[in-house]
């Protein structure tokens, strides 16, 4: 096929299902929240009862995966197991027990004319996502998007392609028992970069796209779509340890932000230490992370504390880069303000914490850092849909219109006016 059928292919698909999922989406958007939930349970049910297809499926993109070289911690990433497909699950069950909002009343109006305005919640409409290999993903976006009266179409990365394609037909033939029409899920196969592009330029089908993953991807989406975007950010996160904090609880919040799983938005890339912490925990620290497999790097005052051949000097680039892997910056510095200052910097509105036995500096941090998700005391791996109660999100915004953070179901509505009247005119 030539490089200009290939395109025109993959524009086609694109426009095709997004107006399947325009279609189904004025079906979909008077269910009641019964429907919705019946459906949703039914997809829960079928990841579990098909987990070995899954599992399979995945199995090939992993061998891809390791045959191309990809790094372990983007494998992790991509990998799924028996136990979290159980939690992929439980995520679309925990969507099934909160409350629908849809159809909530937002503000009721009488006017002095006997006009009678109500503001009411509604879907968005048609929810376009575009994402890399995460392939809860899949399942996450199709559950919040469908319990809130959402049709979406899913595009995800070439290296989840099996996985993606074996979890969209779990998920439709479940629907096809349900109240919800199949239609309304909708995955692009088209794995190339032109399907991806294509779905920026549908006005009038998608009513909004939400990419989720690397920085480049996002940039692409923000800066090429004509489609509303609500964007996630890269995760540039970082850990502040004031002077007063407990050794412990120091190391197990660090340890936990960077080491956990690293492959993820809310992992901490950079851990800001104040020199006198520093001088009583760098150490403590640098081992936990040795033992963790982390490698570090550092500014010259903290290669200079930890010794020959513990760290290799950290740059300006590095603190701008989002490593997803078991590489970490150490950066000594001297006061709340400066780490204020290198957080404002380098940081990407993520998600940032401070640890400190300080009421005072928690206070500060806290209402200074520019943040989706400002933390005291607790590792940055808490910015997430499910922690936060919300069963699971379809992505972390950055942006401060309409949502910012983990976006859960309010996330995925808008609202619109209902005016009743008895003959009323404008003088």
């Amino acid at each position: 096929m030539s490089m200009q059928a290939s395109l025109s292919a993959a524009q086609e698909e694109a426009r095709r299902k997004a107006a399947a999922a325009r279609k189904a989406a004025s079906r979909l958007a008077v269910l009641t929240t019964a429907q919705k939930d019946e459906a949703l349970a039914r997809m829960a049910d079928a990841l579990l009862e098909r987990s070995a297809e899954l599992i399979a499926a995945n199995a090939i993109d992993l061998k891809t995966g390791e045959e191309n070289g990809t790094a372990p911690s983007l494998l992790d990433r991509l990998k799924l197991t028996p136990e979290r497909i159980e939690a992929i699950a439980e995520g679309v069950r925990q969507v099934i027990g909160l409350p629908d909002p849809v159809g909530r009343t937002v503000q009721a109006i009488e006017r002095p004319n006997g006009l009678s305005i109500e503001q009411v919640t509604v879907p968005l409409g048609v929810i376009g996502m575009i994402y890399e290999a995460r392939p809860n993903v899949t399942v996450d976006a199709a559950a919040l998007s469908l319990k809130t009266g959402n049709a979406v179409v899913l595009r995800g990365g070439s290296a989840a392609l099996q996985t993606n394609l074996k979890t969209a037909e779990i998920l439709r033939s479940a629907l096809a028992g349900s109240a919800i029409p199949p239609e309304a899920l909708q995955l692009i196969e088209d794995p190339t970069r032109a399907s991806a592009d294509a779905m920026l330029k549908l006005s009038g089908l998608l009513d909004v796209i939400i990419p989720r993953g690397g920085a480049a991807l996002i940039r692409n989406v923000v800066e090429n779509a004509t489609v509303p975007v609500i964007e996630t950010g890269a995760g540039i996160c970082h850990t502040y340890v004031h002077e007063d904090a407990d050794a412990d609880m120091a190391v197990s919040i660090a340890v936990n932000a960077k080491a956990q799983r690293p492959s993820v938005c809310n992992s901490m890339e950079t851990l800001l230490l104040h020199r006198r912490f520093a001088e009583r925990g760098l150490a403590r620290i640098a081992e936990a992370m040795k033992e963790a497999g982390v490698e570090l790097k550092g500014s010259p005052d903290a290669l200079a504390l930890l010794g020959s051949g513990a760290a290799r000097p950290a740059t300006d680039a590095d603190y701008a880069t989002e490593y997803n892997d078991y590489v970490l910056n150490i950066r000594i510095v001297d006061s709340l303000e400066e780490a204020l200052e290198h957080i404002e910097r380098f940081g990407t509105r993520h998600s940032e914490c401070i640890v400190t036995e300080s009421a005072e500096a928690a206070g500060e941090f806290l209402d200074r850092v520019d943040a989706a998700a400002v933390y005291h005391n607790a590792s940055t791996r808490f910015t997430d849909g499910f922690e936060f109660g919300y069963g699971a999100e379809i992505g972390i915004s950055t942006q401060k219109l309409h949502v910012r953070g983990p976006m859960g179901l309010p996330a995925l509505t808008s609202t619109k006016y209902r005016i009743r009247g008895t003959g009323q005119v404008r003088g």
